[in-house]
């Protein structure tokens, strides 16, 4: 059976999706996809001109965010379908991301160098978006500097080394996450503030591949189905197929919705391709996730100026 639903895409409004959100759906519907959800990081801007290219292409699109959130102490993702793209809090999220993310790049740039890696920092500049300069780009510019060829410390990540499946991910992980040398932190939103702002906006909030890296506990799961989360992304590139069975499991017991998606980037993520999550259910939990989202929307009073 052909898989014809992703709801997790990101296109180039993603500081590391690639493709603009037209070109997104013309592959979506080269792909044989028929409904997508774009699910850009802590952006909507990418949605109305997604929705034209959808029309044009004959594919349902589900409006989206992939907001990044903190629930007691640990880093989560939540999905958000359905939501009215016009808000202005969205806008005023991603402008609050994207301050803190522009002041952090000169900090990482210099704890990269101080662990003996250099980096051209006017080529960073040059291929930055947004003025943002991510782990993964600095990864790229380090890993392909001339002056780093005999590096031990980049060693891991070329061909044949321990780090080398995904190598600039990789290197993202070890040196600009928590623990890291070279992390720099963001300050989230709280998730219980995540789901506020996706319900008020007339979405769904689900929860992104949650057994992914720290997989969420069976408690864990139901504190947050009790501050108002939706659902759960169980059929995920991430998840084997024992932790895709235990969230469908998990949702089942607790009435969440169970969506899947395949978290497509593009060449930032060239393992994943576009519908690249198999479920055969997808139909019947696409029809739950859209009558959720009308009961959603039917219950918004009409906000003047499309603000929150």
């Amino acid at each position: 059976m052909e898989q014809t639903v992703d709801l997790h895409l990101h296109s180039s409004v993603s500081m590391d999706g690639e493709l603009p959100p037209e070109e997104l759906m013309r592959r979506c519907a080269a792909a044989g996809l028929a409904t997508v959800a774009l699910t850009d990081h802590n952006s909507v801007r990418g949605v109305a001109q997604a929705r034209l290219a959808a029309r044009v292409h004959g594919i349902r699109l589900i409006s989206g965010i992939e907001l990044d959130c903190v629930w007691e102490g640990r880093a989560l993702r939540l999905l958000g379908y359905g939501v009215d793209e016009t808000r202005v809090v969205f806008a005023d999220v991603e402008e609050n991301i994207l301050r803190q993310e522009r002041h952090a790049s000169g900090l990482r740039i210099e704890l990269i160098r101080k662990c003996g890696i250099q980096i051209d920092g006017a080529w960073l500049c040059g291929h930055a978006r947004d003025g943002v300069i991510t782990g993964k780009l600095i990864a790229e510019a380090a890993m392909n500097d001339a002056e780093n060829v005999n590096s031990s410390r980049l060693k891991p990540y070329r061909p044949g080394g321990s780090r080398s499946d995904d190598p600039y991910l990789n290197f993202c992980l070890d040196y600009c996450t928590p623990g890291g040398p070279a992390y720099v932190p963001i300050r989230y939103m709280q998730a219980a503030e995540a789901i506020r702002m996706i319900h008020a906006c007339g979405g769904v909030a689900v929860l992104a591949h949650p057994g992914a890296g720290n997989a969420l506990r069976v408690d864990e799961l139901q504190r947050l189905a009790d501050i108002g989360m939706d659902g759960v992304e169980a059929y995920s590139n991430y998840h084997t197929p024992e932790q895709t069975a235990f969230y469908c499991g998990q949702a089942g017991i607790r009435g969440l919705l169970v969506t899947c998606g395949s978290d497509f980037h593009g060449k930032g993520k060239p393992y994943i391709g576009l519908g690249g999550i198999r479920c055969d259910d997808s139909a019947a939990y696409v029809d739950a996730l859209l009558a959720r989202m009308q009961r959603t929307a039917s219950m918004l009073l009409p906000v003047k100026g499309k603000a929150i």
